[in-house]
């Protein structure tokens, strides 16, 4: 045995999945993996740049890390790695820094389990990234996220998701197949598609994502599939039907908005426009009422008046969605919004628009969630325990809370949904039998 490791994933699905397949890599060079908050002699730590504080929950988790063991080894990848390799070897108790190729090859860079005197860096140019690595989450017997793309060639003026992992690509249908059963080897009941930009899955290779939706629904033995955020301009009619047929997968779509305001769409450079967005909502819900759709919204972009806010709040109000993502615009370096210097939104201003969509938000679920009062979905229950309940979510994304028992854990089990309590959750005051 080379040592034990231990990791700490911060930010999106993709994240998670990239992680579970570096842990594999890692069990194969002999380590053995660990929960975080024990002893190990090596910290993964998978940074996300998306979320603000990244460099602040980089820091909590080397403190973390180092006092779990003082001596260990902490290394640090992900997207806040690869933009910022700089800052973090800053960090004390750093010891490694690997970029967007790099982290896949965490092993070649642990020959010594030694802390370093400074902090190495190993990171290449983001345009020299070509390699598409396919992965999947374990560790969680209920469900897996599968990496089935990875970089993006949008380049909206507000991210820096490009920069940090190059430009868009995936494996083939065949090679993503593969990963696919391995990931279904592990046991999971689902299995949730996730990328950066999924919708672009196949565009180097000859595919498109219909056609590998159509063969994982056909070939790999997995009760449910999920398909993860996806561009409004990408989700076609085909990919829609194709869902609203499929027992398989599951009605539940994430189609980032980002602004009611078409202006301010045309600023962020986004490839859509309120009337396309609204097209795909109604088509949705024609086929799938019972569908949930969640939704990404950005507040305080620059420029954005107070009539840009009230047209994306009465937009969003207006559409049959389920719940919001609301994230406060923060200038990033390196991007094309950095550079506006007219319209800045104060940041009272955006905190406040962000109270008033997450209050919106709330709204729309207990509505979506009071039409399925006394009636019966199917819930994938998950094995975290809390209070002596345990927790799963339906088909349609609804969240349910049933009283624990181990054999429920990793089991779909019809539930008759009951009134929300005063929170407006669904919480099972009887015992469930699989």
């Amino acid at each position: 045995m080379r040592g034990t490791v231990a990791f700490q994933t911060l930010g999106c699905k993709l994240n998670f999945a990239e992680s579970g397949t570096i842990a594999r890599q890692l069990k194969d060079e002999g380590f053995t993996k660990v929960d975080f908050s024990d002893s190990a002699d090596v910290y993964v730590i998978n940074t996300c740049s998306v979320t603000d504080h990244a460099d602040t929950k980089c820091r909590n988790m080397v403190r973390q890390a180092l006092r779990n063991n003082a001596d260990a080894v902490v290394v640090v990848i992900g997207c806040y790695a690869q933009l910022k390799p700089d800052e973090i070897a800053a960090i004390p108790g750093v010891d490694l820094v690997l970029g967007a190729n790099e982290k896949f090859n965490v092993a070649a860079y642990l020959s010594d389990l030694h802390k370093r005197p400074a902090a190495g860096i190993h990171a290449c140019e983001i345009k020299e990234v070509r390699d598409f690595v396919p992965g999947f989450s374990a560790g969680d017997r209920t469900r897996s996220f599968l990496k089935v793309q990875d970089g993006c060639d949008y380049f909206c003026a507000f991210c820096t998701i490009p920069l940090a992992r190059g430009f868009s690509r995936s494996a083939s249908i065949e090679e993503t197949l593969a990963e696919a059963h391995r990931a279904a080897a592990t046991g999971v009941k689902e299995i949730v598609l996730t990328g950066v930009n999924i919708g672009d899955f196949g565009n180097a290779t000859n595919g498109d994502l219909l056609a590998l939706l159509k063969r994982i629904d056909a070939e790999v033995d997995v009760e449910r599939f999920r398909i993860s955020s996806i561009e409004p301009n990408l989700l076609t009619d085909a990919i829609i039907d194709f869902v609203a047929a499929s027992e398989r997968f599951v009605p539940h779509f994430h189609v980032p908005l980002q602004s009611g305001s078409d202006p301010i769409l045309k600023a962020m450079r986004r490839r859509y426009d309120t009337a396309l967005y609204r097209q795909r909502m109604d088509r949705i819900v024609s086929v799938m009422p019972h569908c949930a759709i969640g939704v990404d919204v950005i507040v305080g972009f620059p420029g954005e008046t107070e009539e840009d806010f009230l047209r994306t709040y009465e937009f969003i109000n207006s559409l049959p969605i389920t719940y919001l993502h609301v994230f406060t615009y923060s200038e990033r370096p390196d991007t094309t919004a950095i550079r506006i210097t007219e319209g800045i939104v104060p940041h009272e201003v955006r905190k406040d628009r962000n109270r008033r969509l997450t209050i919106l938000s709330e709204k729309k679920r207990r509505a979506f969630y009071q039409r399925f009062i006394g009636t019966q979905r199917p819930v994938l229950v998950e094995q975290e325990e809390k209070g002596g309940m345990l927790s799963g979510f339906t088909d349609n994304y609804l969240r349910v809370h049933v009283p624990y028992d181990t054999a429920l854990v990793n089991a779909i089990v019809p539930v008759t949904l009951p009134e929300m309590n005063p929170q407006g959750e669904f919480i099972l005051q009887y015992e469930l039998n699989e």
